[in-house]
């Protein structure tokens, strides 16, 4: 497992590099929107199981509304969508729910994963958008997989707590600390070589923060997964499980970053979408 892991990432991170330095910002676009998809659909499956039923295929034509809304803001005003979505979705079970009794349940179920996959995830769309946004998207998901790396080796090696043993037994409160630790490392070594907009307090603050994060949304997701009786959420990565098991970590730190950047850094204005 050790191996395989290793091998997914030697894979993935050159490929990733080369989309996010050298191809234009709609590559990258479409690179998020195909995630933002899986994700949905693996997290709609926690849910309404492996059938391809038709809230399934109604979030995620509403899901790829969500990504393109982020990426051509022009267009698309955030606002109105998120009024037309709640309305479709009340309308689709209304006239085609074929359970009255589970259709509360079902709109809820469609309309927040929309929000918990589509809307956080959506931000990696905006951070590229910036000026120096490929050097921002590197900072996020460098600091983000060394929070998930330190937790998961400091865990594994000193852990004797346990942070939530309802949620996820394996992980500890001293995994916990290990990643915040390894995020703000990362922060500060990539302010070094190639992210210096942020002095070193703010690397410390922020990577502590986007480690926290970080494990939070694992948290969020592997309760999720708890609740839904399954152990990992697809199948796609290879010795990773499912890829909104790779995402999970992003999902909250993406807004967050977004949202410092620009309210802090002044990179911009803010955006909801």
């Amino acid at each position: 497992m050790g191996f395989n892991r290793v091998l997914t990432a030697v894979v993935f991170i050159p490929l990733f590099y080369l989309l996010v330095k050298y191809l234009p910002p709609l590559f990258f676009f479409l690179f998020v929107m195909a995630g933002i998809l899986i994700g949905l659909y693996e997290f709609y499956r926690f849910h309404y199981g492996p059938v391809f039923s038709p809230s399934i295929r109604l979030g995620l034509i509403l899901g790829s509304l969500v990504a393109i809304g982020f990426y051509r803001r022009d267009l698309i005003d955030g606002f109105a969508l998120m009024i037309a979505m709640v309305l479709i979705i009340l309308l689709f079970h209304l006239f085609f729910s074929g359970n009255l009794a589970s259709s509360l349940v079902d709109s809820s179920v469609v309309l927040f994963g929309l929000a918990y996959v589509g809307w956080f995830l959506g931000h990696l769309i905006l951070i590229r958008d910036f000026q120096d946004g490929g050097r921002a998207v590197f900072f996020l998901f460098l600091v983000t997989w060394a929070g998930d790396t330190g937790a998961y080796y400091v865990g594994t090696s000193v852990g004797r707590h346990k942070l939530s043993p309802i949620v996820s037994p394996n992980k500890t409160i001293e995994g916990a600390v290990g990643g915040a630790v390894a995020s703000a490392i990362a922060a500060l070594l990539a302010r070094a070589w190639f992210f210096p907009v942020l002095n070193r307090q703010e690397c410390l603050v922020l990577g502590v923060l986007l480690g926290i994060l970080g494990q939070l949304g694992d948290l969020a997701e592997s309760m999720f997964k708890r609740g839904a009786g399954i152990k990992d959420s697809g199948s796609i990565v290879p010795a990773h499980g499912g890829l909104l098991d790779r995402v999970d970590s992003l999902i909250f730190a993406a807004p967050v970053f977004y949202y410092y950047l620009v309210l802090i850094k002044g990179y911009g204005q803010a955006i909801l979408v």
